[in-house]
């Protein structure tokens, strides 16, 4: 229910923006780094929580037999669907990205409807292990090992954290030390949260003070939000020269009679670095790209760039990676797989400056 529900919302609200003119696309939300501030901080409470720093939920479970006992679990079903959409959403495009660039398209029923299917498609494993009393019979036994992973499951946690915040970094400019201000003020909050929760009726100093802190936290996490843009700078990223990309760069290499290989990416795109690391950093791609004489472009969707969005909508895309290679004295560019290889971006090179 929370996976299906966030796919309709973010569906709901790309179209409604369209429906108002604007381009956005697959992952958008991670464009803002006020988003990417608070899933930062969110990340860093859920990895507390789950190293034992505090506890939810914990005064509910005596509270009755009904429903009310069972609320922290649905509940907690649920948002864990909202979260892993709204954090996977990027990573998952380049694997959905025929049926989002269509969706967006299409009239908003249809729309709707694919954007549904795509969410059923993400949940359905989990409905499915759930639903299958023989799988779950396989699963171990409760006990001690219980706290023992859940312990361990902190540490990617801490480790999305740390990933949300060097995205924070990449979007905005000397704003770095607000977001982790915010977060020490919020690890403060949260134990001195659970030291309250452990000393029930002694502990009001203690809730005194994680609430000051808290509002500390989300002070500092509000200014975090409001940082300014920072410069992208994808040159020193990868090792090939590059350019920024714009329409304008294209046509003039194109006249120039020289071939152009342009590489949508942002930084929160999973994908996008592998592709990077892998496959446009080597020295047989850098060896490739200077005999064919080709310019190397980046167009940088880290933060909102409705030039970019547009042209990938233009080649039937909602979102990054995208990669093209132009070749002098043909109309259309060459689509390079999501999933790039050395070999692919040497061969689509060669072909172009044929």
């Amino acid at each position: 229910a929370g996976v299906l529900a966030t796919f309709l919302v973010l569906a709901g609200a790309l179209l409604a923006v369209r429906a108002g003119g604007q381009a956005l696309g697959w992952g958008f939300q991670l464009q803002s780094p006020g988003v990417v501030a608070a899933l930062a901080l969110l990340m860093l409470a859920v990895a507390l929580n789950l190293s034992g720093v505090f506890h939810i939920g914990a005064g509910l479970q005596g509270a009755g037999h009904g429903p009310l006992s069972r609320l922290p679990g649905v509940a907690g079903a649920f948002f864990t669907g909202v979260l892993a959409v709204v954090v996977a959403a990027p990573c998952t495009a380049p694997f959905m990205a025929f049926a989002l660039g269509a969706a967006l398209f299409m009239p908003w029923p249809m729309a709707l409807a694919v954007f549904l299917m795509l969410g059923l498609g993400l949940a359905l494993p989990y409905v499915l292990i759930s639903l299958n009393p023989r799988l779950l019979a396989r699963l171990p036994k409760p006990g001690p090992w219980m706290e023992t992973l859940r312990n361990l499951l902190a540490f990617p946690m801490y480790g999305a954290a740390l990933w949300l915040a060097w995205v924070y970094a990449r979007q905005t400019a000397d704003a770095l030390a607000l977001l982790f201000g915010a977060g020490l003020m919020l690890a403060l909050a949260l134990w001195l949260y659970g030291r309250a929760q452990a000393a029930p009726g002694k502990g009001r100093a203690a809730g005194v003070g994680a609430l000051l802190a808290l509002i500390a936290a989300l002070g500092l996490g509000v200014l975090a939000g409001k940082a300014p843009a920072a410069s992208p700078n994808h040159a020193a990223d990868v090792h090939l020269p590059s350019q920024a990309w714009s329409e304008q760069a294209v046509q003039t290499a194109l006249a120039e009679g020289r071939p152009v290989l342009v590489n949508f990416t942002a930084d929160w795109c999973v994908t996008c670095k592998v592709n990077e690391s892998m496959s446009l950093s080597s020295a047989r791609t850098a060896q490739a790209l200077e005999q064919a004489n080709a310019v190397y472009l980046v167009g940088d969707w880290t933060r909102r760039d409705d030039a970019i969005t547009a042209e990938l909508q233009r080649h039937g895309r909602s979102g990054v990676p995208l990669y093209l290679v132009y070749a002098p004295g043909r109309s259309e560019p060459r689509i390079l797989p999501q999933l790039l290889t050395e070999g692919v971006v040497i061969d689509a090179l060669k072909d172009a400056a044929d």
